[in-house]
């Protein structure tokens, strides 16, 4: 596939204005293919050529102004435009097209427990070209309308309002036919359908729905009213905060199975993953999570769709927006008051880890740095969501918020239904402040790489008792932050309290100076409104070990846990110290945002890749030990959240299979909770991975759940059993049998590899870098980076396996995305080689 160059798209943007596609599909045609008949009026500016992009399984016709056009001339993606006369013109073309199982283009899934179908569009970056032809760059914007023919009992959604039009007489299927759009980018247009299960409402004045599969319905309706009620609550404050009113007619949410991303914001039909409709208990974090993609998807309604990016390397100015927009709509508008505590332990980690990779790049990279659209897929990650969060969040600290807001509602008003580039944004908030927006653009967006802030403190050494505060900055960002001074209460000696909070601008030659003793902790970055590495002065690490649960704060508390974090990932902190301070305080510990944050990256990263193997039954029995002393401070029931991150904890750190398989036999976990689909697939995941079950197990089990989640429990399970055979079975239908859709190559992948089983698939390790090279080579960006991800073999932390896989990156042929994939994987790896011998 040819990708789209930068260039390219300018030299079409001048020639083309592109008016209105007439979109038709057929679904009713077969489980493998749709037919797609496609109008597209447009008005050439010039004389000129060009080319429409297109990816069919066969083009049948097409024509432009009635006059025949070659369908052999179709060239990889790319129908040739020669000769075009200045005026207007109609193109139009018939084309067959092939569902995908892949989550890219139109994906098709059929539900295993009802044999009932769906389709939805996932039309991002090139990806429209699979369902419908398109001059497809985000800056020529059309007007959308579809016709979709679909089974008779089936619902069809789109990005404007739909209605079923007409009934076939051959065979009753339904015409459904939506509502023109306002101008979108090719990307946003969007189809779903398939019978689906619906809960509607009105709200301000417009439609509002959201919607499942049928076999979900029950879950669906059990968390309907919270869902709704967030939705609503975000809508409102958005019309509050923006001066431009929602732009489209409808507000529909669609959960869709099989889906790559968190989420995708089409105008009027966002899809997400239907993960987020629960079949199972989940902690109140994870219901937060779902709130705040909810609110993140409803913030691109301005923000990406109603002013768009006019070339990818603006990408962060959707999405770095949309993160910032979505904690913060939280934490104003519904019950869930604490979101940025989150934002700090799990996303701005994510940030953190990226900007410290070889494949960093700016938050928003020079236009040169993105000059076609295979790079531009590159950049979805860390630094582009939580990075440019951070920067943003910054900025609204140093501009204050109302400034912040009288800078983007001219933005919106200036560039709505059209496109916009940094540029455009920082001269509108620079037209709203005396402050030098330019320069801070500059040093923050524009640069790569983590500041570290270090406190030097200075106690008197004669006269009365004080103490002067400086601060040494490894980087070149400036920061207002403020730093908390905290003394032990007297009353316990235990609880740390705040007693100054000092606000701060970095850099500065100006030396703090404070009376009264020095203190027994210094944070910097208190309230984390920064985005920078901070680093404890000796006598706060003290107070940390031993006091870190007197802290009041919880967002407090989380500055403290990265701070020991980015200490161990860089050597400075040993991983069995850090695991001792989890245990000393973790208990303690109510914040579940928290909780979790630190018993993933102690079991995903400590356990299993910074500790030595001959460590690692140790480093489990830490994390036992945490998990059971949460469990008795929830006995009484006073926090499920917290039960229920314990029980998960004590199944994925088992080194012996009896406790979690006598749960499975009872059906419940003494005290609660019960043993829920998830759990049932979490402990027979466990119990493969320790050889205490086999496939007859696994088989009786999916009898029991044979739906899609069931099935990839099993998948999963099957890749984790500890033999040779199994194991080939799983090689085979990662990287030889591609009929695996992309959740069940996940789910393999993820059972696959296991650190307790490294000798029996150390084979595998060489074997992985071919093997995924061509995978990716026949399957496309989506299975390429789960490969990358998920079969990527981690837990071979050595010296061989870090050389094989840098051999591999010589390799010009690999696809991009598995390349910054594997660069990254392969910078972890030789992370985890440090931290080891450190």
């Amino acid at each position: 596939m040819s990708a789209l160059k930068r260039n390219e798209a300018q030299l079409r943007a001048q020639l083309l204005h592109v008016h209105h596609y007439a979109v038709s599909l057929d679904l009713t045609t077969g489980d493998d293919t749709f037919d797609s008949t496609t109008v597209i009026r447009f008005t050439a500016r010039t004389t000129g050529d060009t080319f429409l992009e297109l990816k069919p399984d066969e083009l049948r016709s097409a024509t432009l102004d009635g006059h025949p056009l070659d369908p052999a001339a179709l060239d990889d993606n790319r129908l040739p435009l020669t000769g075009l006369a200045e005026g207007p013109h109609e193109l139009r073309l018939d084309t067959r097209m092939r569902y995908s199982r892949t989550g890219e283009g139109l994906h098709r899934f059929t539900d295993p427990a009802d044999g009932e179908a769906y389709v939805y569009s996932q039309m991002f970056m090139d990806d429209v070209q699979r369902v419908f032809p398109a001059f497809d760059q985000p800056d020529l914007k059309a007007v959308f309308a579809f016709t979709v023919t679909a089974p008779a009992h089936w619902t069809v959604l789109a990005n404007g309002i739909t209605t079923r039009t007409a009934t076939r007489e051959t065979d009753g299927a339904g015409i459904w036919e939506s509502a023109p759009t306002p101008l979108l980018s090719t990307y946003l247009a969007a189809v779903a359908a398939g019978p689906w299960h619906s809960v509607t409402t009105e709200h301000a004045g417009l439609p509002f729905g959201i919607h499942c599969r049928q076999s979900l319905a029950p879950h669906l309706d059990t968390d309907a009213d919270e869902i709704l009620s967030l939705t609503k609550d975000c809508f409102d404050r958005y019309q509050e905060k923006f001066t431009e009113p929602y732009p489209f007619d409808s507000y529909d949410q669609a959960f869709v199975p099989e889906f790559n991303a968190g989420a995708m914001e089409n105008p009027g039909l966002v899809t997400f993953r239907d993960e987020f409709i629960y079949r199972s208990a989940v902690t109140d974090t994870e219901r937060q999570t779902r709130a705040m993609v909810i609110a993140h998807e409803m913030a691109h309604m301005w923000f990406g769709d109603l002013v768009t990016l006019a070339w990818f390397d603006d990408i962060w100015l959707n999405e770095s927006f949309a993160e910032y927009m979505g904690y913060q709509t939280l934490t104003e508008a519904t019950r869930f008051t604490d979101t940025w505590t989150e934002f700090g332990v799990s996303r701005k980690a994510w940030g953190y880890d990226a900007d410290q990779r070889p494949s960093t790049h700016p938050v928003a990279p020079d236009p040169d740095d993105v000059p076609d659209t295979a790079s531009a897929l590159l950049n979805f990650d860390g630094i582009s969501y939580a990075k440019g969060a951070s920067a943003l969040r910054q900025l609204v600290t140093w501009l204050g918020e109302k400034d912040f807001l009288a800078g983007i509602n001219p933005h919106f008003a200036r560039h709505k239904f059209a496109n916009a580039s940094l540029a455009d944004f920082v001269d509108s908030l620079a037209a709203h402040t005396e402050r030098d927006v330019h320069a801070w653009a500059r040093d923050w967006l524009r640069t790569t790489g983590t500041d570290t802030l270090t406190p030097q403190i200075q106690e008197s050494a004669e006269g009365p008792a004080g103490w002067t505060l400086t601060i040494d900055r490894d980087g070149s960002r400036p920061h207002r932050i403020a730093a908390g001074v905290y003394h032990r209460d007297p009353a316990d000696g235990r609880t740390l309290e705040r007693t100054e909070l000092l606000h701060l601008d970095i850099p500065s030659d100006e030396v703090l100076s404070a009376g009264g003793p020095r203190p027994a902790l210094l944070v910097l970055n208190d309230g984390d409104l920064t985005y920078a590495k901070v680093r404890l002065d000796e006598t706060s690490l003290d107070t940390v070990r031993s006091g870190l649960s007197g802290i009041p704060d919880a967002l407090t508390r989380t500055v403290v846990w990265n701070s020991l974090r980015d200490m161990v990932r860089d050597g400075e902190l040993a991983p069995a110290d850090y695991l001792a301070t989890a245990e000393a305080h973790l208990p303690a510990e109510r914040d579940l945002a928290l909780v979790q944050g630190v018993l993933t990256f102690a079991r995903t990263q400590i356990a299993t890749r910074y500790t030595a193997p001959e460590h690692r039954t140790e480093a489990l029995a830490t994390l036992t030990a945490i998990a059971r002393d949460l469990l008795r401070n929830t006995e009484d029931g006073s926090d499920p959240g917290l039960r229920l991150t314990a029980v998960r904890t004590l199944v994925d750190s088992a080194a012996q299979p009896d406790t979690i398989a006598s749960w499975l036999t009872e059906d419940a976990v003494p005290g609660g909770p019960s043993l829920d689909p998830e759990l049932r697939w979490r402990i027979l995941s466990r119990l493969a991975v320790l050889g205490a079950i086999g496939e007859r197990d696994i088989d009786a089990a999916l009898s029991t759940d044979p739906s899609a989640t069931g099935q990839e429990g099993a998948a999963r399970c099957r890749a984790a059993l500890p033999t040779a055979q199994a194991k080939a079975a799983a090689w085979n239908r990662l990287f030889h049998d591609d009929t695996l859709s992309n959740y069940l190559f996940t789910a393999t992948a993820q059972g696959f590899w296991q650190p307790e089983q490294t000798d029996l698939v150390k084979e595998y390790v060489p074997r992985f870098y071919p093997d995924a090279v061509a995978l990716a080579a026949r399957r496309g960006p989506a299975i390429g980076e789960a490969a990358g991800r998920w079969a990527f073999p981690a837990y071979a932390v050595d010296q061989n396996h870090l050389d094989t896989g840098h051999a591999c990156l010589a390799d010009p042929d690999i696809l991009p995305l598995l390349r910054r994939k594997l660069v990254d994987q392969l910078d972890d790896l030789a992370r985890a080689l440090r931290v080891r011998g450190a």
